[in-house]
């Protein structure tokens, strides 16, 4: 790879952490409300074992960040970059989640944008996998211009395989 998945990123608002060991209890105690996980492929992540593993998964990525809002310092949720695909110059965003004093704030469409700007120096495409009874996270991917591109089983990290959408967004189409 010629380029890092894990850099701090920010805009005026928030702050993309490179995620580390220790980062666990505070993003667990994001994690742990059972609403944030209700419409995910697996809704048992709010469980401490469950969500152990979820946590595993992002730091052997060597791609996921933790969220901050810049002016309380709170941590807002977690996403990451991962499955860089050299060959078709195309990589994921994903395994994003916020805290449900986050919903409905802007927070995500903001998030994506620092990720995106950042990435779109280094790939051509973005790709995103959501599960396919997450309706409010396919609602988010159209309101930020993924376009629905396929339906695919993806094995989560320790985890059984679910159905999932994948959205794309092209660099040559952003405005």
């Amino acid at each position: 790879m010629k380029f890092s998945i894990q850099t701090v990123l920010e805009n005026q608002d928030y702050k993309l952490i490179p995620l580390q060991q220790g980062d666990f209890e505070s993003l667990y105690e994001v994690a742990s409300d059972p609403r944030v996980w209700e419409q995910h492929p697996n809704p048992d992540r709010y469980k401490k074992e469950v969500f152990e593993s979820f946590f595993r998964g992002a730091m052997e990525s060597e791609g996921a960040f933790k969220i901050i809002e810049k002016s309380s310092g709170d941590v807002l949720g977690s996403t990451r970059f991962y499955n860089y695909d050299e060959a078709d110059n195309h990589i994921f965003i994903g395994y994003t989640f916020y805290g449900t004093k986050s919903w409905g704030k802007g927070i995500n469409p903001q998030v994506k944008k620092i990720m995106l700007d950042y990435i779109f120096q280094f790939v051509d495409k973005v790709h995103f996998h959501v599960g396919k009874e997450n309706l409010r996270s396919q609602i988010a991917m159209e309101r930020i211009g993924g376009k629905k591109i396929a339906e695919e089983e993806v094995s989560y990290y320790a985890e059984p395989s679910r159905t999932n959408f994948v959205y794309e967004i092209k660099k040559e189409d952003r405005s």
